[in-house]
């Protein structure tokens, strides 16, 4: 949690403030020293990965392609198998994350897949690692490195996320098994307040955790998720998401961060999920992009969009529409049940159905491949794509 000096009122620091100065390292300079407005100055480190960091981040964040979010947790996954009829033990966990680091040709659309621990250490059923399977697909393979949400003391019945300690030596192992990005995924609640005090224990937790990930050669990716549970309309969740944003980069310069080695997965603005009045495509494209350009340094590399419980097909049509007109990021991706429900559905548990789960897989990393280049158009889509997928207090 926050020290106490961190729960004290801070002045939002001006983009053009926080952004000077981070500039790509040149692997001769040890230190590069960022010019601030604030009295006391920062200090980018360059760290030994500096340059990796770079590279992976540019590959995960490269034309028509995205994240696929693999990570849930055993307990996660065991729900998704129950609403197929399965039971949730280690074989069938196996068998499924088989099917989808397999599915021919996903590295086409795919640049990064976002494991769980057990899965970065697992095989395949045929006795191949996940991590060499991605490799050859030409997909990064990523690691969860958080420790799950636990209630925040002292709030409005919020949380924080926990998993700090020990991170550094976690984070050189995962390393070593083949990852080179991570993921924390802490939360915000705006029916809950958001009170300042969770706002910065989210923002400095992020900020920690992408420092001590990028000291130990994984490129952080920063997620501050604005929950959709609500009746709020969408310009709360704007005013909101511009007060997140503004803590996470304040911290993330004071935790000598480097913009150029990290990838953004953050919530679209959106109306909250109960709100009467729903957005369009491009009132989400609108809302979102204004909120890239007033809170986002452009030296971030990419901004992968979670779909936090929109219909497969309503996350990509708000990618898409965010697409339509070019700007300084790659905007792109980072979806897991937006990718995978119908997937999921088609394979039903079955060896016998595994090419026809595959395939929807496929369907599903095109669509927002096309979306990623602001192509797609929505044509032939199934209902059963069309369904929303939020859950009230969804826990990952």
């Amino acid at each position: 949690m926050a020290s106490a000096s961190l729960l004290k009122t801070s002045p939002v620091v001006d983009k053009s403030e926080w952004v000077r100065g981070q500039t790509l390292r040149q692997p001769s300079v040890s230190v590069v020293r960022c010019h601030l407005v604030a009295p006391s100055g920062l200090t980018v480190r360059a760290s030994s990965y500096a340059d990796e960091l770079v590279k992976t981040a540019k590959t995960i964040a490269s034309p028509g392609r995205g994240i696929l979010a693999m990570d849930e947790s055993n307990a996660t996954c065991g729900k998704r198998l129950a609403s197929i009829g399965q039971e949730n033990t280690e074989a069938n966990r196996q068998a499924y994350r088989t099917l989808l680091v397999s599915a021919p040709g996903l590295g086409q659309y795919i640049s990064g897949a976002i494991l769980f621990e057990e899965t970065l250490y697992q095989s395949t059923t045929d006795g191949k690692k996940m991590v060499d399977v991605l490799v050859e697909q030409n997909i990064v393979p990523g690691i969860k490195v958080d420790k799950g949400l636990v209630p925040l003391a002292g709030s409005n019945n919020e949380s924080w996320c926990q998993g700090l300690d020990g991170l550094a030596p976690r984070s050189a192992a995962y390393y070593q098994q083949g990852a080179r990005f991570a993921k924390w995924r802490t939360v915000v609640s705006i029916p809950n307040g958001p009170s300042e005090l969770a706002v910065k224990e989210a923002a400095w937790g992020l900020a920690r955790y992408a420092a001590i990930s990028q000291d130990n050669g994984l490129v952080p990716i920063v997620e501050p998720e604005i929950l959709l549970d609500g009746e709020h309309g969408i310009d709360r969740t704007f005013e909101v998401a511009k007060k997140v944003w503004a803590e996470v980069f304040f911290y993330l310069a004071q935790n000598n961060v480097m913009f150029e080695g990290i990838l953004l997965k953050p919530s679209m603005v959106t109306p909250g999920a109960e709100c009467k009045d729903r957005a369009t495509p491009q009132q989400v494209a609108d809302y979102t992009l204004s909120l890239l350009r007033q809170r986002i340094p452009p030296a971030v590399p990419g901004i992968m969009f979670l779909s936090g419980g929109q219909s497969e097909v309503e996350a990509t049509l708000n990618l898409n529409a965010m697409n339509q007109a070019p700007n300084q990021w790659h905007v792109s991706f980072s979806y897991a049940r937006a990718l995978q429900n119908t997937c999921l559905k088609k394979w039903g548990g079955r060896p016998e159905n595994v090419k026809e789960a595959q395939e929807a897989l496929l369907v599903r990393a095109k669509a927002n491949s096309l979306a990623q280049l602001g192509k797609y158009t929505g044509e032939g889509e199934s209902e059963e794509a069309k369904q929303g997928m939020f859950v009230k207090g969804y826990v990952y």
